[in-house]
């Protein structure tokens, strides 16, 4: 607010004032407004008492009172442009924007040079997003006053909404030059840092706006962000509990604490936290928006889609909700309600690869589809994207180009694109060959002889293992269409059980002790967290292709349960991995040398079982057999499973359920043989695979029957 200079007035009024004056300084606002109405029960048109009290009333919170007095007092003196000024204050206080732009202008018209009154216009005409006017006005402003830390600081945040962050950061920077302890420029001035990935310098302003003024908590809840995206998760948790602490109402650290825990797998504490978020507003778009997403990953497509649709009505051109309403259709099988839906993400953000990656895993492409031209512009401007969304385009560019016979094309942006991905991970492909080697040598043929029995004998289980894109999730949807059968889907139950201590991921298996206790254990604990999935159902699917290796601890554990294991050619299984950009784990799949000492390391894994374990304990059936005779391949595996013959596994494509792996759209057509020998279309680009999976072997291998049911 602007502070007034004593004006001259009569006499008898002027004691009351001046005494309001001192007090209303002194911060004693509810003594200052009794004098100051003394002064103009005195002189009821005294313009500085007029104006005084609308000063003291807008500071009480009488936002009202205030522009009605400050009403009176230009009423009385229509040329004091500070009226006008601080009149539009308190109406932008009360969020009357173009009552306020109208004050600022008054006084503006008033007074030529008034820097404040430019300062706060724009700050106004942001608000309606006209936000070339208020970088002008924010100019104007810092050209009458070179040194206006505030208006320097509002030019830094107009320009970081128009995306210009090299000036934003340029302007905020000046601010803080001016202006060393000003809490607000360093805040702002670390939003663009972090929106330029600039995190360890976001980080150091972020404590320096904290150092100043401990209690912005904007500033905790966005240092948790910065700290959140760096992967140190329990540094970002505390610092969203201080911002929450500080402001218990303030919906963004349970969002934010939210996806963190969504992160970090712990799904339950994420959609707590997005609830809570939800009840301090409910038209928080982003947190219905997450909260799908949470629930998606739970197994819970129906309520996830409600979430999308809820986040849709709040904010109907929310691009990322269309696009993840379109992702969990295709896992219910909805497949034109999915395209209309990515087709609508696409339309309001053309240039986002990730939405076209969507729509290529919904269906197929032709020569004149315009998303096929509009992902061939974008990727003439590849500097213009992000990595990962240059690895998306890439990967959904090879399979429109497979889509229409571009065989060679197609191969080099999944060449392309699994190189881009490579770079992005961390495996470790000695360690993960040692694991293999570490579970042979352990559970030998003596072993799981001698451990025999002490599992926990329940019939439930049903395990479908193998290689990715081996035809798993068909024999599953084959298996769930039997109305005694849940398919639960890609469980990730049986690796956390197995893993290491202290590991999240099942790639470090203990093998140290294989007691009969522990198998017993492992047993309950795995039918405790599979059963309750499905407490009806006779049989439940546990479709983890990677527990080809954890098949020792089943047999023992569970030594009732069934196991399918599905093979398909290997150069085909391989291809299709190298064609799939997979949301998680198999990290493997991007080079095709690696993929291919891969594949060999699961194929001598499974030689493995089959001499280790009883014979008749694994069931093995060949994609390509499904496909040339499905009836008999699915009476075999009823028959495996200990189930009676039932037509509706015939017509597996006609089952609703959810699927959640990259064949979700394949599964909804009936069987089909043009995925049989994809490979020889590429065998000229393969050598590193065909080297890695020492080919002649292998194919040699495959050629033989590998039925061993007895």
């Amino acid at each position: 607010m602007t502070t007034i200079p004593l004006l001259s007035a009569p006499a008898p009024s002027l004691t009351a004032f001046e005494q309001a004056f001192r007090l209303w300084e002194a911060g004693q606002l509810e003594s200052a407004e009794l004098f100051c109405r003394r002064a103009i029960a005195e002189q009821p048109r005294h313009f500085p008492s007029r104006h005084l009290l609308g000063l003291i009333c807008s500071q009480r919170g009488r936002h009202e009172d205030a522009i009605l007095e400050f009403d009176v007092a230009l009423n009385i003196d229509p040329k004091a442009h500070f009226a006008y000024y601080n009149r539009g204050i308190v109406l932008q206080t009360l969020g009357r924007f173009a009552d306020a732009l109208a004050s600022y202008d008054a006084a503006i018209a008033l007074k030529a040079d008034y820097a404040e009154a430019f300062c706060n216009r724009g700050n106004t005409l942001a608000e309606f997003e006209r936000l070339d006017e208020a970088l002008a006005s924010f100019d104007r402003a810092i050209a009458l006053k070179p040194r206006y830390a505030q208006a320097l600081a509002n030019r830094g945040i107009t320009l970081q909404r128009l995306e210009r962050l090299e000036e934003a950061r340029g302007s905020l920077e000046s601010a803080i030059a001016f202006a060393p302890h000003f809490a607000e420029a360093h805040y702002n001035l670390a939003n663009v840092l972090r929106q330029r990935g600039e995190r360890e310098q976001a980080v150091v302003h972020y404590e320096r706006a904290l150092a100043i003024m401990p209690n912005l908590a904007q500033a905790h809840n966005n240092l948790g962000v910065v700290l959140s995206d760096a992967g140190k998760f329990e540094e970002a948790q505390a610092r969203y509990e201080r911002a929450l602490a500080i402001m218990p109402d303030f919906a963004e650290p349970h969002f934010n604490l939210a996806n963190a825990f969504r992160l970090q797998g712990k799904l339950k504490d994420a959609v707590a936290h997005y609830e809570r978020a939800l009840a301090l507003r409910p038209d928080f778009a982003a947190a219905h928006c997450n909260l799908g997403v949470a629930l998606k990953e739970q197994g819970k497509p129906a309520e996830a889609v409600a979430r999308f649709e809820r986040a849709l009505l709040v904010k109907a051109d929310y691009a990322e909700a269309h696009g993840n309403l379109a992702a969990v259709l295709l896992e219910l099988g909805q497949l034109a309600e999915a395209k209309r839906a990515i087709g609508r993400a696409i339309e309001l953000e053309p240039k986002v690869p990730g939405h076209y990656y969507t729509l290529s895993q919904i269906g197929r492409f032709a020569a004149t589809d315009p998303w096929l031209t509009a992902m061939e512009d974008l990727a003439r401007e590849p500097l213009s994207l992000a990595e990962d969304a240059r690895v998306k385009l890439h990967f959904a560019l090879g399979k429109a180009y497979a889509d229409l016979g571009r065989h060679q094309p197609s191969f080099a942006q999944f060449l392309a694109g699994n190189a881009l991905k490579r770079r992005q991970i961390d495996y470790d492909e000695a360690a993960t060959l040692a694991m293999f080697q570490a579970i042979r040598n352990s559970f030998t043929a003596e072993r799981v002889s001698a451990l025999q029995g002490f599992g926990q004998r329940s019939d439930v289980p049903i395990f479908v293992l193998g290689m990715p894109r081996s035809g798993t999730t068909l024999v599953e949807q084959i298996l769930a269409s039997h109305p005694q059968v849940f398919g639960a889907g890609e469980l990730e139950l049986l690796p956390r059980l197995v893993a290491r201590r202290g590991e999240r991921s099942g790639v470090e298996v203990d093998t140290a002790d294989l007691s009969a206790t522990r198998m017993r254990r492992l047993g309950t604990e795995y039918l405790a967290g599979l059963t309750p999935r499905a407490p009806r159902a006779k049989r439940i699917t546990d479709k983890m292709p990677a527990n080809f290796a954890l098949i020792g601890f089943i047999h023992l554990a569970l030594p009732a349960a069934r196991i399918i294991h599905v093979r398909r050619h290997p150069v085909d299984t391989c291809l299709s991995c190298f064609s799939s950009l997979f949301t998680a784990g198999h990290l493997y799949t991007y080079d095709l040398a690696e993929l291919g000492r891969y594949y060999r390391a699961y194929q001598e894994m499974m030689e493995h079982w089959q001499k280790a374990l009883p014979r008749g304990v694994i069931l093995d059936v060949r994609y390509e057999d499904v496909v040339v005779d499905l009836d008999a391949q699915a009476r075999r595996m009823l028959a495996h499973c200990g189930l009676p013959w039932d037509d509706a596994c015939l017509a597996f494509y006609e089952t609703k359920r959810a699927v959640s792996t990259a064949s979700a759209a394949q599964v909804r057509r009936p069987v089909y043989a043009t995925s049989i020998g994809r490979w020889r279309a590429y065998q000229s680009s393969l050598q590193p695979l065909l080297q890695g999976l020492n080919i002649n072997r292998t194919i040699n291998a495959d050629a033989k029957s590998t039925n061993k049911t007895g």
